[in-house]
């Protein structure tokens, strides 16, 4: 062996060995972090898109008609919740036929309520097409339930598939108008 390998063999102990794994092992982490401080940008220097455009301020006649509607709203919509749920409890025979019947009879009520409440409403210029299409939905929805409503007539439960579309369309409705009136009560799909 020559005089360098012999003193190169005595100086390398297992712990210089060591020491100098942990050394590569903390400049490779450091590397890396700070490749990666270096490449990624921070939170707080990106900003969010809104979600939804903002939508101009309410004139007050806008402003009193929403809320005037936000009570004859929460009654369809519970009631269109309560039908809809009966149903689905029906037919899984969680619910009797008698239950589902009170169900659709105070649906039908409500709805037929919420449209002479909707009538005596005066809506600005600006939402009058709103407020016809949330009419027309209540005037489906109504048709829905007088639909299923034969179920208990004839004993034929194929009224409930007839009766879904309308109340189906009815609904988009709903959730369209209250869209544009209540932004945060439908959550994007």
């Amino acid at each position: 062996m020559s005089a360098l390998g012999a003193g190169l063999h005595r100086r390398i102990t297992p712990m210089s060995v060591l020491l100098g794994v942990v050394t590569l092992l903390l400049v490779g982490v450091l590397t890396f972090a700070v490749s990666r401080e270096v490449t990624t940008t921070s939170p707080t220097a990106t900003v969010a898109p809104s979600p939804r455009p903002s939508r101009p301020p309410l004139e007050p006649a806008e402003e009193m008609y929403m809320r005037a509607l936000w009570p004859i709203h929460a009654d369809v919509e519970r009631s269109v919740m309560r039908i809809s749920l009966g149903q689905i409890l029906y037919k899984t025979e969680d619910l009797s036929r008698a239950d589902l019947k009170t169900r659709i009879e105070q649906a039908l009520t409500s709805y037929r309520e919420a449209r002479t409440r909707m009538h005596a409403l005066s809506p600005p210029t600006s939402l009058r097409h709103d407020h016809d299409q949330y009419l027309a939905a209540i005037r489906l929805f109504e048709e829905s339930a007088t639909e299923a409503m034969q179920m208990f007539k004839d004993g034929r439960e194929e009224h409930l598939l007839a009766a879904y579309p309308k109340s189906q369309v009815a609904s988009d409705k709903i959730r369209e108008v209250g869209g544009k009136f209540w932004p945060n009560e439908f959550p994007p799909n």
